[in-house]
């Protein structure tokens, strides 16, 4: 396996344990939930599952423009790097 490939397994390995925090951390607001816990606690818990997920989909994201989008680039391929600035564009549009 090359140090590309590598660093590719370590990078999925750290965002599957990074989403399973995340996962973690729903279920115990689903918990504090049940247990009529403060909304204020509730809220800031809710909060920081939110961060820790906008932190997941910037890494993914910051990986698909390093390998995806940069190889398209590199490949002098007009139309496949058309096509994945396009689709760069419309994940952008969706978060606003």
């Amino acid at each position: 396996m090359g140090v590309y490939k590598r660093a590719m397994k370590t990078t999925h390995t750290e965002t599957l344990n990074r989403l399973s925090r995340v996962a973690g951390q729903v279920q115990g607001i689903r918990r504090m939930v049940e247990e009529e816990k403060y909304c204020i606690d509730i809220i800031t818990q809710i909060q920081a599952a939110r961060s820790a997920l906008r932190s997941v989909e910037m890494q993914i994201l910051q990986k698909h423009m390093h390998h995806c989008v940069s190889s398209a680039v590199e490949s002098g391929n007009k139309k496949e790097s058309d096509e994945k600035l396009e689709e760069l564009l419309c994940v952008m549009k969706k978060q606003y």
